[in-house]
């Protein structure tokens, strides 16, 4: 316990607000900018220099009209060192934890973290955004541990396993989180009648909110390569019918757009977990 408090105090102060915005920025969160348009692309072709006013987490974004080869847009591609991030438990171990607001006295007490600090503020968040019902179309939950997140994909999927599991994978070394990406060829479609979206949430153990969304989406793999160099084989996602969702959402902020006029697209991070049938 106490290497496990260690880990949650050390991860937690030092990403709390990242992971939070990162899990904000597919939900609540907030963002302004004007659409990325091929006039722009010719005016500055340091496409950088567009965002600087708005949350650079907030640029994962794009529309389907972006996805051709020789594309260039702003992507924010956070990199983590998986080693310094704790890993699901057995299903045993956070079973032994609350994992509830009406718990939070008791977490905080376990985990040795003041009510006003940070740490608290952030867990206090994961379990509110784990609490919330779903939106329409939605199915949702919050995985404490593999075992947890491999029944709810089964449900989610209506099939056994196994699965297929998909990331966005960094083929190069790089500490450049914000720079301009190339498309290097035409995205490639990967075939996915349903799927599971997993994104990490803060906590002291490793916490996935997990969700399916009923829809038309298209996952796709994009070859990229930053300014710098940097190689990325990335992992997206396309929404093709947007019109059930908050007007509010960061997405139509960031691409100047309305909910329902054309499909959005994202890209997943590098820590997130996309699982799909396997073929």
């Amino acid at each position: 316990m106490e290497e496990t408090k260690r880990m949650g105090s050390t991860r937690l102060a030092s990403c709390f607000i990242f992971l939070l915005l990162l899990f904000l920025i597919l939900k609540f969160a907030e963002g302004n900018t004007k659409a990325f348009d091929e006039s722009d692309e010719k005016k500055d072709p340091m496409l950088i220099q567009m965002v600087t006013k708005i949350d650079p987490k907030l640029i994962v974004f794009f529309t389907i009209n972006d996805l051709k080869q020789g594309k260039k847009l702003p992507i924010y591609f956070p990199k983590r060192d998986p080693s310094k991030s704790p890993p699901l438990f057995p299903k045993q171990t956070p079973n032994s934890i609350p994992f509830s607001l009406k718990n939070l006295p008791q977490i905080l007490s376990s985990f040795s973290f003041p009510h006003a600090s940070p740490q608290a503020q952030a867990i206090q968040q994961t379990l509110h955004q784990c609490e919330l019902k779903p939106i329409k179309g939605e199915t949702k939950f919050c995985a404490t541990s593999m075992e947890s997140m491999l029944a709810f994909v089964t449900t989610a999927l209506a099939t056994k396993p196994p699965f297929k599991l998909l990331k966005t994978s960094h083929l190069t070394n790089s500490n450049v989180h914000l720079q301009n990406y190339t498309f290097l060829e035409p995205p490639k479609q990967i075939a996915a009648p349903r799927l599971v979206a997993c994104h990490t949430m803060p906590y002291p153990y490793a916490v996935y909110y997990c969700h399916y969304q009923e829809g038309d989406n298209s996952v796709l793999k994009i070859a990229l390569e930053g300014d710098n160099g940097d190689l990325v084989e990335a992992l997206a996602i396309c929404h093709m019918d947007t019109s059930q969702w908050s007007p509010s959402h960061p997405s139509f902020r960031v691409l100047n757009i309305q909910p329902g006029s054309v499909p959005v697209c994202h890209f997943f991070p590098s820590d997130d977990l996309v699982w799909i049938p396997q073929d």
